[in-house]
């Protein structure tokens, strides 16, 4: 997103603008500090603050994610789409900022984490947040929602998130 929006190099150190210049490396690890200050500069600059657009982006990246993998989504399975899911988002961090802690029929919770400053937690969550309830519209739940009911960035050891749906027929 940094490429694409190259007036906001401006904003960067010089560190974090020869990251975002260099080949992406894939199976590499990237700091997760710069990771943190990337998204804060995003959030800033791109969508304003607005943690809606975020919650927004989260949802998008749902789609992204099934081109890249079509196997994400088990179809009429909500259950099962989210566990794919959390084997899944091990292939993108060395550590689990995301962890399914229960699940059954119509809901499910996780345990949000990712050892950030509070800025850039709070619009983790609400990244997670869209992205998860995407991810129950394209498993063909009805009615998903998702609430943040613990919140790290207010004292919390971990961020919770609950998800409510209902099967399809």
């Amino acid at each position: 997103m940094i490429r694409r929006y190259n007036w906001l190099a401006e904003h960067l150190d010089s560190e974090d603008r020869e990251l975002v210049r260099s080949r992406i490396a894939v199976g590499s690890w990237y700091p997760m500090t710069a990771f943190e200050r990337l998204g804060d500069v995003i959030l800033e600059h791109i969508a304003g603050g607005n943690l809606e657009a975020v919650r927004a982006w989260g949802r998008i990246t749902v789609d992204q994610l099934r081109a890249l993998d079509p196997e994400l989504v088990a179809p009429n399975d909500s259950i099962e789409t989210l566990k794919r899911f959390h084997l899944f988002r091990r292939e993108f961090f060395n550590f689990d900022p995301i962890v399914l802690t229960g699940i059954g029929r119509g809901h499910a919770s996780f345990g949000i984490q990712y050892f950030m400053g509070r800025k850039a937690e709070e619009a983790a969550c609400f990244q997670a947040w869209g992205f998860f309830e995407r991810l129950l519209e394209v498993a063909s739940a009805r009615d998903g929602v998702g609430e943040l009911v613990e919140l790290s960035w207010e004292g919390a050891e971990r961020t919770r998130l609950e998800l409510r749906w209902t099967e399809p027929v």
